[in-house]
Parts: structure tokens; C-alpha cells; sequence
């Protein structure tokens, strides 16, 4: 176990408190059933709507599952008890919709228009080589 001095824990609630008057916290969090987006409240005056199926564990929850959502502790993050899913406000803020394997995994499935065409042309060659091909 590692111990703390002092000193360390008197910096740490420092930064705690520089933190809390400088970034924004969730105040309020409700699901917008017609929208089909969580709105959150922010300190700082702000609100910031995503669309769950962006945010891991929500991806196919019900509307009634998304309704029950709360704010943790003094506004970093939102829980939905019944999916057993957490996000973290500054995360969400930042464009962080889950883990960073989540997030990884997601950037996999974008679509463009390039994307599409460069799909269409590797689809008219016979689509991509096998691995033993490409060395």
C-alpha cells in the first residue's frame, strides 16, 4: 500500500478544488424521448446532447432504460443502473464516448464518401487481396 503525506493530499484537494470552479460538471441530466438524445446541464452554463447509440452501453438500450439516468458524485459522470453504464463527463465533452478500445473500434466503422468510393473500386478488382497477397 502506498502512503501519502501531507503534502501530497494537500495538493491533490488543491487540484481538486481548481478543478471544480474551472471545468464543467453535469448539474442535470434527463433523455429526450422525441430528440432521442441525452441532454446534460453543465455548470458552466452550457448543455451538451449526444445520441446514446454513439456511447458504449448504450448502444441498444430502450427508452425507458435511457430515462433512468443519474449524475455521480459532484458531476463527473452519468450512470444508468440498469445497463450498468457509466460515462464520464469530460469525456463525453472531449468526444470520448467509451473505452479506448471502444473509441478504436468505433473510428473502424466510419464512412465517408472516399471510404465508399475506395470500397467500390477495390470491389470492382475483386475486393481485397488475401493476407498470403499482400506479403
Amino acid at each position: 500500500m502506498v502512503e501519502l503525506t501531507d503534502a501530497q493530499i494537500d495538493a491533490a484537494m488543491e487540484r481538486g478544488k481548481i478543478a471544480h470552479l474551472n471545468e464543467p460538471r453535469a448539474t442535470a441530466v434527463r433523455y429526450n424521448r422525441k430528440l432521442k438524445r441525452v441532454v446534460v446541464e453543465l455548470s458552466n452554463g452550457c448543455t451538451f446532447t449526444f445520441p446514446p447509440h454513439l456511447a458504449q452501453g448504450l448502444e441498444t438500450a430502450t427508452d425507458e432504460q435511457l430515462a433512468q439516468v443519474e449524475i455521480l458524485g459532484v458531476g463527473y459522470g452519468l450512470h444508468w443502473e440498469a445497463l450498468d453504464a457509466d460515462l464520464s463527463v469530460p469525456g463525453l465533452l472531449t468526444g470520448l464516448f467509451g473505452t479506448k478500445a471502444y473509441m478504436a473500434r468505433q473510428a473502424g466503422r466510419t464512412t465517408s464518401p472516399a471510404k465508399a468510393a475506395a470500397a467500390r473500386i477495390n470491389g470492382a478488382k475483386g475486393g481485397r487481396p488475401s493476407k498470403s497477397a499482400r506479403g
